[in-house]
C-alpha cells in the first residue's frame, strides 16, 4: 500500500524501510525501548504490519502493529522524526493505519502512550481501557534474568 500526500508518502512496503533511521530513533530518541538491540528491532520489524512515512525517499516516521488481521492489534514503535513534528504526519500516519485495520475487519486495537493520548483520542477514537482491572500482562522471566540490560513492560515509565 502506497499513499501519497502533497510531498510526503505512507507506504507498507518493508523494502523500502530504512533501518538506521528505524533503530535510530528507537534507541536514541524514544522512552519505551529500553535495551532494545538491532536485531531485536530488526526481528520486531520482520513479524509486523510496518507503515512507513517518507519526504521523498527519506524515511521521517514509522509504526507497526502487530495483528492477527482479524480480531487484535497492537499499535506500537510510533513516531514521526523530531524536524518533522507539528506538520500532520502523526495524525495522518494514525488515519491511515486505523483505515488499513478497519478495512481488514479487524476489532480491537490497542496501544500505550505516555504523552499522546489526546492525539489518539481525537484522530483515532482511541479511549481508555474499560475494566482495566481484567487486563493482565506478562514479561517473560529470562529477559529480565540474563539480558544484562534494564528491561520494561510496555507501559512502564509511561
Amino acid at each position: 500500500m502506497d499513499i501519497q500526500r502533497d510531498e510526503f508518502n505512507i507506504s507498507t512496503d518493508k523494502e523500502k524501510l530504512q533501518m538506521d533511521v528505524i533503530h535510530r530513533y528507537l534507541t536514541e530518541e524514544a522512552y519505551w525501548t529500553t535495551g532494545r538491540t538491532r536485531a531485536m528491532t530488526e526481528k520486531t520489524i520482520r513479524n509486523s504490519l510496518c507503515f512507513g512515512v517518507y519526504h521523498h525517499d527519506q524515511q521521517v516516521g514509522f509504526a507497526r502493529v502487530v495483528t492477527d488481521y482479524t480480531i487484535f492489534a497492537y499499535l506500537c514503535d510510533v513516531f514521526i522524526l523530531t524536524t518533522y513534528q507539528g506538520q500532520g504526519l502523526g495524525k495522518w500516519l494514525t488515519e491511515v493505519i486505523l483505515s488499513v485495520l478497519d478495512e481488514e475487519g479487524v476489532r480491537w486495537t490497542m496501544l500505550a502512550t505516555r504523552d499522546a493520548h489526546e492525539l489518539y483520542e481525537d484522530y483515532g477514537d482511541f479511549q481508555k481501557l474499560h475494566l482495566p482491572e481484567k487486563w493482565m500482562g506478562r514479561v517473560n522471566p529470562r529477559l529480565l534474568r540474563s539480558s544484562g540490560q534494564p528491561y520494561t513492560v510496555p507501559g512502564d515509565g509511561m
